[in-house]
Order: structure tokens, then sequence, then C-alpha cells
């Protein structure tokens, strides 16, 4: 597929959705292989590798990362379309980073704090995409991801420590201008958003009472990317400290 007419809404606004970018058939496949992983993998992780809004409680699941430990994901990295959609995006080859399944369960308070994806990895220069593929449908009701337009082009806000386990660092100036600026991202299972590494998003609890919000993601980091040592050890220094204030395994 050509996916160059996405590049322009994408260098304007940080984010462009793609629609029915898996087909039925390739959607049934990757949730097949999702509940696989649930089922069979994920009671072998270590606590740092699932998270739970509360452990006692597995239906609570909401985030995986290091993903690619399982033969089946390790693969699916290399999926040619994503691989091209990244790469259009960027503008440049681009490497997929370790995939990652996130949800907010119903009956739960799960907020996605304010923050840039790039805080996290601390790339420059910043060529680096989200790919975000909906599981289910995504609706203001069950918590989508909500984007501040054009933020992407104005650089690294400041993050603080939030008590958000999968998203230990928040912005810390988001007001109420941000929030009347929010543009919010409904999706049909199989459409795909993808935004830039330093785009503004968050997301609200899933307020649904009886609908999960469950997404697939890679990240694709272009081959021009070189990551700063000194902000990502001071990230990794504060992902450490959350971890063990909430008693997780390294």
């Amino acid at each position: 597929m050509d996916y160059r007419s996405c590049k322009p809404a994408f260098d304007r606004d940080g984010y462009v959705i793609v629609r029915q970018f898996l087909s039925a058939d390739e959607l049934t496949e990757l949730k097949g292989e999702l509940a696989r992983y649930i089922r069979e993998v994920v009671p072998t992780l270590p606590a740092a590798n699932a998270f739970y809004e509360d452990k006692s409680r597995p239906e609570t699941l909401k985030q995986l990362q290091n993903m690619e430990l399982d033969s089946y994901f390790e693969q699916y990295q290399q999926h040619p379309r994503w691989r091209l959609l990244a790469e259009t995006l960027v503008d440049e080859p681009a490497t997929a980073l370790a995939p990652e399944w996130f949800n907010k369960p119903r009956g739960t308070n799960h907020v996605t704090p304010p923050h840039q994806d790039n805080y996290y990895f601390c790339l420059r220069p910043p060529h680096v995409v989200t790919l975000w593929l909906a599981l289910d449908v995504v609706d203001e009701a069950n918590g989508c991801l909500r984007y501040l337009p054009g933020s992407h082009l104005t650089g690294i806000r400041p993050h603080g420590r939030s008590n958000v386990l999968g998203f230990s660092q928040g912005i810390t100036d988001y007001g109420d201008e941000d929030r009347a600026a929010e543009v919010q991202i409904h999706l049909q299972p199989g459409d795909v958003v993808a935004h830039h590494g330093n785009l503004v998003h968050r997301a609200e609890a899933n307020h649904s009472p009886d609908r999960e919000r469950r997404a697939f993601a890679l990240v694709y980091r272009g081959q021009s990317c070189q990551r700063d040592d000194e902000a990502f050890d001071r990230y990794q220094a504060a992902l450490r400290t959350q971890h063990q204030q909430l008693g997780l395994a390294n």
C-alpha cells in the first residue's frame, strides 16, 4: 500500500488515522495470539512486564511490555505493512521497538496522564512514531486517546513523577487551555492511529459499564535517531524509584 497521503496530516498535526489498517482475518489472528499470550505467558512474567490495576484481580490487567520475548511477537515486529507506514511517516528507514499491549479495564479508574512518548525514549532527532491499533471500539465512553494537535512541533514539555503505573512521568503544566484544544480519537477495531513521539496526549478512565479498551502498539525509531543517554538515565532512575515504591521486581 501507499501511505504517502498520510504524511501531510502527520507533519501538520502530529497524528494521522489509517482506517481498516488490518483486515478482519489479520485482526482475528492478532487477537488470537494476544489471547494466547495473556493466557499462557503472562502468568510466568515478572511483575515489571505485566501491570495490573489490582494484582489480585486478573481481569484488571492493563499493560504488557517486552512482548518480543515471545516468538510470535518477535516476528510480528518485522511486519512489512507496519514498517512501511512508519517509514513513510518518519521519512527514513526505521526499526520497531518492543511490542506493547494496553487496556483500560471496565470498573477501574485507570487514567493516562498527559505525556509525550519521546520523554521516555529520549531520541534525537525525534524521528519516532507510535502505531496504536484499536482492538475494540474506542470512543469517549471507554477512554479514547486525546491529542493536542501540533504539540509535536514545540519540543518536550516539563514532566514530573506520576502515580500511574506504566506512565511514570506526566506533564506538569497541562492546563485548561490545553484540554480545550484536545481532539478525541475514535476508532473501530483494526484502525490504527499513528502519532509522533513528541505529540502531547492523554486519556480518561474507562467509564463504560461493559466494554474494554484494548490496543496493540508498535513504536518505530528512524535510523538517524540517537539516544540522549543523560536524559534517558534520569528517566530510568525515576522509573526504578516508582517500581520500588510499588513493590515491583526489576
